[in-house]
């Protein structure tokens, strides 16, 4: 069959051949052209040798070291690899004999990624940071560290690192290519590191500044962690790292030190690092894991630059054309095997197939079946994954052939069935189960998803659990978590103020609970006369807060709010001792001991209740808070004094009561009954666990901060709820509604470290980790059973980190006992001890005692009463009295008592006597040590008190309020929703590769323990979809392989955007990860138009990227071969969401590519950048909306202020540009610091540390709270409080940003100055406050254009002024002109970005992306410190003095646009504001002109105009037909929120609407698209303009001057040519050229 294709191509060629015939479209013979693009990282070069290291560690810290000894002892090998080719085989080499086959290609793949790239960048910054702390080495001899140069210096201005520069790689110093940092002292030889090491003083200096360790640095095995630390800074491959790894290894094996390395290679040193030590610094970074488009560009209007495109630098040849692609059912590299002498026919061969029949329109009746013949061509391919990627990355080319297709009808029949179950076009994608986003999805996130999966199938099979198994707990989904714990707070202790089921003042509402269904007007309240609503606050009655808590509920009570009210009362200083006494009622030696104020009021409220009814107790507290505000005695505010309580009392029961009140009080202090009832009452409280919480609001026991918009907004979202509950049946007129929802998802106790609410996630680890030196720790423990329940299988495990110093760990020890003794079925106990280096051998004692027993009595009956009373009694003999414990005699005194406990609960007395005669204390405190170590690299703590529960680490806990139930509460927590379903996987499995006498319960609860420790730690979706349920017979790919961990389910349209993304993503994970798929095709059935007018490809790297004939790394290209030459074509980069990238070599328009105007080069190349990653965010504060406003600022330890933004009220959404590294984000000085904290942080630092090590950016949840005392100060205040602020304090909302240096945003974009400041006289002599002006050009018509608006606003403009350009678009050309022309012409100018946020809807057209960025993100593109700034569009002509509009009085209005004109009456049938919905809406009010506006952006901040405008963009973009002019229509429709001031008609004159009588008066002139003519821009611009052409010819020869290197550059002299006919094949349906749209 092969053979008869072959010779069938042969025959046409030779044909054509023989008749002399040209291949080609009608005959042309015009050369075949490409594209070739690439994207390079910004860093410059990192070394291969040691990304590769950095991989190896994310499989196992184990493994780097490994890695390392290997290179070092076989090193010689690799003196031949003189290519990279060679270098990378032999990383593999090594690589390979350490990974497991399973994770071995998923490696490879990723060091062709360079993924690990970043991380090198980051170790820069830190090895930067570490040579930037001390003195120039220039200025003193390398022996000049160590020893005596022991005092970092903190301001060296010898050494400024321009934080800003990304990646900058630290100079070698004196040719030493590798140092030791100690924090206090740099080490360039071993020979001085050694001295340090032998000198036994350490100086205060090297105390005081131990480094900072970070979780990714790499920790030697063995070390112990009270030993001083020693950082490595250097690269593998190099002798100086070799001499110090082996000298500084063996120190750590002997504990002398905290080894850790940080590879980085400096400059200089790449020689001295061997060949493969130094592959990949000579080169760029190349990345891959992005797309490039070539869409084919609609031209009705002519809106290209006629200026002759000057040749540039030439570069690096493009790649060959892959030839093993199909092209139209051939693969030409098989065929050119067979007939190498008929190369270049075959060639042209291909090349006319490739470009012969270029097609961006069908008739309607070729359309009609194209997806099913797309589907069918797919399935029926040898390689279906190649086949889509070659048909949907081609399609223009291909589509006719797709269409002449016979289509099987069972293909036609079965998409149409799937399409009833799920809707054309749809795309879907799910790993394992787990649904991904396919909008959101890239290679660097699809990558680490696989790989954890691999990685646990690869831990899991290290078990022996069975593939099948491993597959099914891959893929099997837990439980929907729930967010809805409610505590089950029903007492006798709750004093409710109302009952709307019974109370009088109800009578009149309506008792029918579906009332709650009927619709209501916004905000409006449904009046039911049903308890459904339950507030009781949790209040501690003598706090500000308290009392100010019952103020509001009596205000809501007497406005008759439809919600029962009740309150708990405790007192904080009782509850402090319950906690003393262990969590029980104390017991004290008189009742008048210890009463505080708080309880009294508690005693009086409780007595006015039971003998004058509840409003007199609510009316009791009411008048204390009353006297307090009242009271003049200048005391604190939060000071509840004792003569309020008397007062108030008083005053409530004087006209109830004969008796004298003051007899009553005296009374009362002496009634024992209501005393117990207050202490109750507080110990109801501490049992729940809301006493740390202060003030407390349940909300139908949901737990809430106790204000009134909290309140409010639970009742909001507690409604849906209730609602659905009672359409269904399930709450009715007579259910007991708060019954209800308590009784099916109540808990007895809260605990907010527990119940993760909020932004705060649980912290996981997988307990395989826990490894010293080879062997688990895990290993070693025995663990503790509740009585009787030894044999049972136990899911749960909770390990208790104990140091057994402090009375902390001691006090958790005993609850976890006390939890067992309680009694559990399903749960085990273990106990990691650890200890201060200086424990005392009474701690030996304790733990050698607990841990013998543990071993050897586990199963005995009296073993948890023995531990419990021996824990009591270290705990007061020897922690809580540590002075006592010292004494002579106590260690007899410790053994006497455990041989008495051992005795009185039946264990052997003689077996504990000989385990402490042979009782080893050194190798105790190296246990001890040990354990101590592995939870320092958990918790970076040293002496640690926590609690581990299958992989969950609650740490820090208070131990104090940490309690047995604690336990529980976590028990039934994570066994429901983690633990459950693993659980019962586990007991199903048949263990065929096991011993069967290894398959006891521990066996059996220690896989589950692993298994749901590992699993929790991995990112995945909780989204699942039923794809079975999908036929895949006729319409699908399948592709199995029984051995996959990996399995993958989509349904993809393959002629989509999504579509020709996931080809080539499935295609990669088909040869790296080798996982078995199912791909349901599902395309359009009713095709109207082309479903893809581009060409795409998908970068991926590959082994051919690394040179196999010498040292360099060429990197991923995008490729287009024989692209049409005839075809406007625009290129864009579909990238990760997480990058921001610009064009930096670009010789073409980018957005106007027309191959045919190539002349002799073969190939159209462009490079861009990675400028970029963002650092994107969510900022809340607790029941309140995002603090929209909020200034934030992010930058590093030295330079704390080179980012800035806001949090916008949208979903408290921000962002910043960011580079690898470690930064550090905090609030703004200011306003914003003056209001709020930074929640959480639990280091105590007013700041958080993000780590940008990888290409993926970062997400980050920030949560925020008021300080005390701020609580109800507004963030963003009205203009009458702003200046009365400003006045009296200086601390307005703007005043402190104003200082803030405004060229900061986005990181690395300075401003550029061409002129002076503001202040001293500029070129040209510009005096006074700078002109701000901002503008966006994309593509060079429109850069030309936009140099043209820069001169004519400077010719007539007397103020200095400054220009902000969007700087995604512009071109290379422009970014190097314009430093230049601002030096010349006396400006300033600055380039700003802003990524577009994930959950805003997306635009697919450049042009309308374009538009958006015009006015969705004004208040955060710019620097804060910017006030004002005056669009102006790139093809305006200014004539007048900007100053003029700048200064202008807009009336506080945020925006000011000047109105359409409406004297030119030939353009009336195209005013579509004066009819319709525009009509309807505008009210009145003017349509306005988006070419030229003025931004007031402290006033557009203030009201939060850009929150407004984003809203309104989301709810309206989302329809296809809305917002067609984006940039003019938004601020238009919404001009009703955001007010538009309407500047003077003579601001913006275009000719398209406004009649010549007015020109002469224009101050600007817009050379707006005329829908009528289509006249091109160029044209219409020389003819309208006189002044345009000298301008024009101005900037030109400017231009060309500058670069004066290109000489083929030409001014044409002759006028525009006219437009072209337009193609025959074109859709006549097709709509406008959006740029037609933009000033309609």
């Amino acid at each position: 069959m092969k053979a008869r294709l072959v010779r069938s191509v042969l025959c046409i060629i030779v044909v054509l051949v023989c008749l002399g015939s040209p291949v080609g479209v009608h005959g042309e013979t015009r050369t075949p052209k490409n594209v070739q693009a690439a994207v390079r990282a910004k860093w410059s070069g990192t070394p291969l040798l040691l990304e590769a290291g950095e991989l190896l560690s994310k499989e196992g810290k184990d493994l780097f070291w490994d890695f390392i000894d290997a290179w070092i002892q076989n090193k010689e090998e690799h003196t031949d690899s003189y290519t990279a080719r060679d270098c990378l085989k032999k990383i593999l080499g090594h690589v390979n004999s350490l990974l497991s086959d399973r994770l071995a290609p998923l490696f490879e793949f990723s060091l062709y990624l360079r993924t690990a790239s970043p991380r090198m960048v980051l170790y820069r910054q830190l090895a930067e940071e570490s040579l930037s702390s001390y003195p120039d080495t220039e200025e003193i001899t390398p022996s000049d560290y160590g020893l005596g140069f022991s005092a970092k210096i903190d301001n060296a201005e010898s050494r400024k690192v321009d934080s800003l520069l990304v990646g900058k790689n630290p100079e070698s110093l004196n040719g030493k290519c590798c140092w030791v940092d100690n924090g206090a002292s740099l080490f360039f030889d071993v020979a001085e590191l050694a001295l340090w090491l032998d000198n036994p003083s350490k100086s205060d200096a090297e105390v005081t500044h131990q480094p900072e360790l970070f979780e990714f640095d790499h920790l030697y095995f063995d070390m112990n962690i009270s030993s001083p630390v020693a950082i490595l800074y250097g690269a593998l491959g190099t002798g100086c790292f070799k001499q110090f790894h082996l000298t500084l290894a063996e120190l750590a094996k002997k504990g002398k030190i905290r080894y850790i390395v940080r590879p980085v290679l400096p400059s200089g040193c790449e020689i001295k690092s061997g060949v493969c030590g130094a592959i990949g610094t000579g080169d760029s970074v190349y990345l891959g894991g992005y797309g490039v488009e070539l869409a084919l560009k609609n031209m009705e209007y002519k809106a290209m630059d006629d200026s002759t495109v000057k040749k540039g630098i030439t570069l690096e040849d493009p790649r060959t054309e892959d030839l093993s692609q199909e092209v139209r059912g051939f693969i030409f590299s098989k065929i050119l095997e067979r007939k190498p002498e008929l190369n270049a026919e075959i060639m042209t061969f291909r090349d006319h197939l490739l470009s012969s029949t270029v097609s961006d329109t069908l008739d309607i009746w070729e359309l009609k079946d194209l997806g099913h013949q797309t589907a069918q061509r797919i399935v029926h391919a040898s390689d279906p994954l190649q086949s889509m990627q070659e048909i949907n990355q081609n399609f223009p080319s291909v589509v006719s052939y797709l269409s002449r297709m016979k289509l099987n009808e069972s293909v036609k029949d079965e998409i149409l069935a799937n399409q009833r179950m799920i809707p054309p076009g749809k795309s879907l994608m799910a790993l394992n189960g787990a649904l991904l986003n396919i909008e959101d999805i890239d290679l660097f996130l699809l990558l680490d998803l696989v790989h954890q999966d691999l990685s646990l199938a690869d831990q899991f099979a290290k078990m022996k659990i069975p593939e099948g198994t491993v597959r099914k707990l891959l893929s099997t989904m837990p439980p929907s978590e729930s967010s809805m714990f409610r505590v089950d707070f029903r007492s006798g202790h709750v004093h409710y103020l109302n009952n709307l089921e019974e109370d009088a003042m109800y009578k009149r509402w309506r008792s029918n609970i579906n009332e709650i269904l009927m619709p209501v007007f916004p905000g409006q309240l449904r009046y039911i006369r049903k308890n459904i609503f339950h507030a009781v606050f949790v209040l501690d009655p003598g706090s500000t807060c308290g009392l100010e808590a019952v103020e509001m509920i009596t205000n809501l009570y007497e406005n008759s709010f439809p919600m029962r009210f009740g309150v708990m009362l405790y007192s904080s200083n009782f509850i402090k001792d319950i906690e003393m006494a262990g969590g029980k009622l104390p017991v004290y030696e008189s009742h008048g001991q210890n009463e505080d104020l708080s309880s009294l009021m508690i005693r009086l409220f409780i007595y006015i209740k039971e003998n004058y009814g509840i409003h007199s107790a609510f009316q009791f507290l009411g008048n204390i808070n009353k006297l307090r505000i009242e009271s003049d005695s200048g005391s604190d505010d939060d000071a509840i004094e004792m003569h309020y309580v008397e007062g108030a009392f008083v005053e409530t029961i004087l006209p109830k009561t004969k008796t004298p009140p003051q007899d009553l009080l005296l009374k009362l202090e002496k009634d024992k009954s209501f005393k117990e009832l207050s202490w109750e009452s507080s110990l109801s409280v501490f049992k729940l666990g809301l006493a740390n919480m202060h003030c407390v609001l349940l909300m139908n026991g949901l737990v809430l901060d106790a204000n009134e918009e909290a309140l409010v907004n639970a009742m909001n979202d507690e409604l849906p709820r209730v609602q659905e509950q009672v359409y269904y049946g399930h709450i009715n007129s007579h259910t007991d509604v708060l019954d209800k929802f308590l009784s099916e998802s109540g808990i007895s106790r809260y605990n907010p470290q527990i119940i993760a609410n909020g932004n705060a996630k649980p912290k996981f680890i997988p307990l395989g980790s826990l490894v010293l030196g080879g062997d688990s720790l895990l290993n070693q423990i025995n663990y503790l059973h509740s009585t009787e329940t030894i044999d049972d299988l136990k899911p749960v495990t909770h390990l208790l980190a104990v140091d057994v110093t402090s009375k902390e760990g001691i006090k958790l020890l005993r609850e976890g006992i006390r939890y067992l003794i309680a009694g559990t079925k399903i749960a085990r106990l273990g106990v990691l001890f650890n200890a201060k280096p200086d424990a005392d051998t009474s701690s030996l004692l304790f733990v050698k005692a607990f841990e013998f027993t543990l071993s050897s009595y586990c199963y005995k009956k009296g073993v948890l009463n023995f531990l419990d009373k021996l824990s009591s009694y270290y705990e007061h003999e020897f922690v809580l009295h540590p002075s006592v414990a010292a004494q002579m005699g106590h260690t007899d005194k410790f053994l006497n008592k455990v041989y008495e406990l051992a005795d009185e609960n039946g264990l052997s007395v003689n077996a504990y006597k000989s385990v402490f005669g042979d009782l080893d204390t050194d190798k105790m405190r190296g246990h001890l040590n040990k354990v101590a170590e592995c939870l320092f690299r958990i918790t970076g703590s040293y002496a640690v008190t926590s609690v581990i529960t299958n992989g969950r680490v609650m740490f820090p806990i208070d131990a104090n309020s940490f309690l047995s139930d604690d336990l529980a509460l976590l028990e039934s927590m994570e066994f429901k929703q983690r633990i459950k379903y693993i659980f019962e996987i586990i007991e199903e499995v048949k263990w065929e590769h096991v011993d069967p006498d290894m398959l006891t319960s521990k066996f059996l609860s220690d896989a589950v323990m692993y298994v749901s420790s590992a699993i929790a730690t991995r990112e995945r979706s909780r989204e699942s979809a039923r794809f079975e349920v999908l036929n895949a017979k006729y319409s699908a790919v399948v592709l199995g392989n029984e051995n996959a961990s990996i399995h993958i389910d989509a349904v993809i349209d393959p002629l989509s955007p999504s579509g020709q993304k996931l080809a080539s993503l499935l295609r990669v994970l088909q040869k790296y990860a080798h996982p078995s798929m199912r791909i349901v095709l599902n395309p359009m059935s009713s095709l109207v138009d082309l479903p893809l007018k581009n060409y795409y490809r998908y970068v991926l790297p590959t082994m051919e990227d690394y040179s196999s004939t010498g040292s360099s790394i060429n990197g991923p290209k995008a490729f287009f071969a024989n692209m049409p030459l005839s075809k406007t074509l625009t290129m864009n980069l579909d990238v990760p969401e997480s990058w921001l990238v610009e064009p930096v070599i670009a010789i073409h328009d980018l957005d106007n590519i027309l191959l045919e105007n190539l002349g002799d080069t073969r190939t159209l190349q462009a490079v861009f950048e990675l400028d970029a990653l963002v650092l994107t965010g969510h900022c809340s504060e607790k029941d309140h909306e995002p603090p929209r406003g909020l200034q934030l600022i992010l930058g590093t330890k030295s330079k704390p202020h080179l980012v800035d933004t806001l949090v916008m009220a949208n979903l408290g959404y921000w962002q910043m540009k960011v580079s690898p590294g470690i930064w550090y984000l905090q609030l703004a000085s200011g306003r914003s610091s003056d209001l709020y904290n930074l929640k959480d942080e639990g280091d105590g630092n007013s700041f958080k540390r993000i780590m940008i090590n990888d290409m993926r950016g970062k997400v980050v949840q920030l949560e925020v709270m008021k300080k005390k005392g701020k609580e109800h100060e507004k963030l963003l205040a009205s203009n009458d409080d702003q200046s009365e602020d400003a006045k009296g304090t200086g601390k307005g909302w703007n005043s402190n940003i104003l200082k803030w240096a405004s060229g900061l945003v986005g990181g690395n974009d300075k401003t550029r100055k061409g002129g002076n400041t503001s202040v001293a006289p500029g070129k040209g002599g510009r005096r006074g406050k700078p002109v701000n002006i901002f503008s966006i050009a994309s593509g060079h018509l429109y850069e030309r254009f936009l140099k043209i608006m820069i001169l004519s606003v400077l010719k007539n403009t007397k103020r200095p002024v400054k220009f902000w350009f969007i700087k995604n678009y512009l071109s290379p050309q422009f970014k190097d002109v314009i430093p230049h022309m601002a030096h010349e012409y006396g400006f300033e100018y600055e380039l700003v970005t802003y990524k577009w946020p994930t959950w805003l809807h997306k635009q697919k057209e450049k042009q309308r992306i374009i538009w958006a960025y015009k006015i969705l993100f004004l208040d955060v593109i710019f620097p804060i410190s910017l006030e004002k700034v005056i669009f102006v569009d790139a093809d305006q002509i200014v004539r007048a003095d900007m100053g003029e509009l700048y200064d202008m009085d807009i009336k506080g209005r945020p925006l000011a646009y000047t109105p359409f004109c409406d004297n030119n009456k030939e353009m009336d049938g195209y005013r579509f504001w004066r009819q319709g919905f525009w009509k309807e809406h505008l009210r009145g009010k003017p349509y306005h002109i988006s070419a030229l506006y003025v931004v007031d952006l402290v006033k557009f901040r203030e009201t939060a105009a850009g929150d407004n405008l984003r809203v309104f963009y989301e709810s309206l973009s989302k329809d296809p037909n809305s917002l067609s002019n984006l940039d003019q229509d938004l601020p238009n429709y919404a001009q009703h929120n955001v007010p538009i001031f309407s500047l003077p008609q003579e601001w913006l004159w275009c000719e398209s609407w406004c009649g010549t009588a007015t020109k002469s008066k224009a101050k600007t002139i817009d050379l707006c698209n005329n829908p009528m003519t289509k006249e091109p821009k160029l044209q219409g611009a020389r003819r309208i303009v006189p002044e345009w052409t000298d301008l024009d010819s101005e900037a030109r020869t400017f231009t060309a001057k500058i670069l004066r290197d290109e000489p083929d550059f030409e001014m044409p002299v002759q006028p525009p040519a006219e437009p072209k006919p337009k193609d025959t094949k074109v859709d006549s349906s097709l709509e406008d050229d959006l740029e037609s749209k933009s000033e309609l």
